[in-house]
């Protein structure tokens, strides 16, 4: 385990220090296209995905990348680490996130986000903030974005119980575009409120586009059983895959909230 945790320092250090650098090389794109700020954003998830690769032994498989419908489109990921809210975008062609009101504040990272149009959404507002988000995520995709939503609004630790919010079913049904679920491992090798990383293969799993125009309670129920039921192989074969490599898969991945 001392190996893993140098590994993590290690990749830890230069993964900030590459996007410290990557943010000074964006300033100029504040004078530039929105598009321009994304693409370094891919740049950085590019670099990242080298450094997991190399430092950390940490691989990193996408699957069904063919199933990625075209044009506007409502996405929905599970949500277990940092790692997908930088990488996932990199697979759209124009993608806009819902994302906490908080990141917005951050100095010039914050900046960087109001620029690309990322849709920040008050948690304590209630319904009002509900409304609001809709109403510019309506507006985004009709515009040809691809809209990605973490429906359980924030991460959760692989093998917690499932936490799928209704508002996410208000979004797509306003949209009236397909919906593709995403299902991953990531929070066993990027596990939340920790720097270490954990060896092993990180998987992705683009699934089968739902249609437009499903009614809500069925959207909701088709929607969670795709993605519960291509995480949990998922995740059982990543915890085999540490135990095999590490003798044991970390006690706190299969860990509640």
């Amino acid at each position: 385990m001392f190996l893993i945790f140098l590994r993590s320092l290690v990749f830890n250090v230069l993964f900030y220090a590459v996007l410290v650098c990557l943010i000074i090389v964006a300033l100029p794109t504040f004078a530039l296209p929105p598009r321009t700020t994304l693409t370094v954003a891919k740049w950085w998830a590019n670099v990242t995905l080298v450094l997991m690769r190399v430092v950390c032994n940490i691989k990193v498989e996408f699957r069904g990348v063919e199933k990625i419908p075209q044009g506007p489109l409502v996405v929905i990921a599970k949500h277990q680490s940092f790692w997908e809210t930088f990488v996932l975008p990199g697979f759209f062609h124009h993608p806009i996130f819902i994302l906490k009101r908080q990141l917005m504040q951050i100095p010039v990272f914050g900046q960087f986000l109001v620029k690309t149009g990322m849709i920040a959404i008050d948690r304590n507002a209630g319904v009002k903030a509900l409304l609001d988000m809709t109403r510019r995520a309506r507006e985004a995709v009709r515009a040809g974005r691809q809209l990605v939503i973490f429906p359980e609004g924030t991460r959760r630790a692989p093998g917690a119980p499932p936490d799928y919010k209704t508002g996410f079913a208000q979004i797509y049904s306003s949209c009236g575009v397909q919906c593709l679920p995403i299902a991953l491992n990531s929070g066993l090798f990027w596990p939340r409120r920790t720097f270490m990383r954990y060896p092993g293969t990180l998987v992705v799993e683009f699934l089968d586009p739902l249609p437009p125009g499903l009614p809500k309670d069925q959207f909701l129920t088709r929607a969670q059983a795709a993605i519960e039921g291509a995480t949990g192989p998922l995740v059982e074969a990543g915890r085999k895959e540490q135990e095999q490599l590490i003798g044991r898969a970390p006690s706190y991945a299969s860990s509640g909230r």
